[in-house]
């Protein structure tokens, strides 16, 4: 049997690279404007092209991992798919907003501009309403998850995502005083989320068709691991050339903003691993399913908050401090997972 290698040496340091793009973004800003101020220009609808299409290639790969037949299998974990459905859309979109204001508008409101605070509030919204990232598939295998129940959850995220998403950031958002346009924000969902699904299903038939599901699952979608990090990559870079004033001059701010996003996922990872622990679910559906309620869809967050708000904006830099955060962060609940999984049942002693 192959050996699992689980996370590899580029995702386990991605926080790494994450910092070293920010800083080399901010000196792009600083000493060679005009790269950003070009590609400011090439917008529509609100929308800036070079992001959308280093997007695509964030989210497409893991669009391609989703096989909705498998939805059906669903039914095998009921409880499970109830614990994390129910976290990811009835609690943690409104304590994420509880959080934000509580430390950004309340704790910390003589650090931060009334307005700065709204923006970043804004942008912890955009966060805890977008559950599930292509990250959870590497939380799942370091956690020696179901693999079938991960793809069911991201599965049934997305379908939800695409009817939940909006009325959910327009309720918050309508709370905090922010007007919602709702075109760009449908745009944005159908842009990053229904295109790169139709166009992964498409590409599942079709090379399903000619090569089978084994080269599909084993070859093809291999040949974009990289391409996701690299467009992950490539946008921070972009987005902190045009957020190097705020960081220079507000270096504090990503701290601020880091603590309410990393108490919000600890405190759902727990919320879903004790609920799963009373309600007697095995350890491989119970942890994934706390990874992914714990973490978010920060690609979608990101690219609503430049479309809707701007690639400079308060509330864009509050989603990018979302990865700085999810990275580590999970990775300590990954040895939490690890550490207590004999506190759990198994699919063989349940059988």
């Amino acid at each position: 049997m192959k050996k699992e290698t689980g996370i590899n040496f580029f995702e386990k340091y991605l926080t790494v690279w994450v910092i070293l793009c920010m800083i080399v973004g901010v000196l792009i800003g600083k000493y060679l404007p005009q790269i950003p101020a070009s590609l400011g220009k090439l917008e529509y609808a609100n929308i800036s092209m070079p992001i959308a299409v280093l997007i695509w290639l964030i989210i497409y790969p893991m669009m391609l991992k989703i096989d909705f037949k498998s939805i059906v299998n669903a039914t095998k974990n009921l409880k499970g798919l109830a614990i994390t459905t129910s976290i990811n859309w009835l609690i943690k979109p409104f304590t994420m907003y509880a959080l934000a204001v509580f430390f950004l508008k309340g704790i910390f409101s003589g650090l931060i501009s009334a307005e700065l605070a709204d923006e970043y509030v804004t942008g912890a919204v955009l966060l805890g309403a977008a559950p599930c990232t292509a990250m959870v598939f590497v939380w799942s295998k370091l956690t020696k998850g179901d693999t079938a129940y991960t793809l069911v959850q991201v599965a049934v995220n997305d379908l939800i995502l695409l009817v939940a998403f909006v009325p959910i950031v327009g309720l918050l958002l309508g709370v905090s005083n922010v007007t919602v346009p709702y075109a760009t924000l449908f745009l944005s969902v159908v842009l990053f989320v229904v295109t790169p699904l139709i166009a992964a299903w498409i590409t599942r038939k079709s090379v399903v068709a000619n090569k089978g599901l084994d080269y599909l699952e084993n070859t093809f979608i291999k040949k974009f691991d990289k391409s996701t990090m690299v467009g992950l990559l490539l946008t921070l870079v972009i987005i902190f050339s045009f957020q190097g004033d705020k960081l220079l001059t507000n270096p504090m701010d990503i701290a601020l903003i880091a603590v309410p996003l990393t108490i919000q996922t600890f405190l759902i990872f727990v919320f879903a691993y004790v609920w799963a622990k009373k309600w007697d679910m095995p350890h491989e559906v119970a942890s994934p399913g706390a990874m992914i309620g714990a973490s978010n869809f920060f690609e979608l967050a990101v690219a609503v908050a430049i479309s809707l708000f701007g690639i400079n904006s308060g509330v864009t830099l509050a989603t990018v401090v979302g990865l700085l955060v999810e990275v580590p962060v999970m990775l300590i609940l990954v040895k939490i997972s690890n550490s207590t999984r004999k506190h759990f049942e198994t699919k063989a002693s349940i059988a």
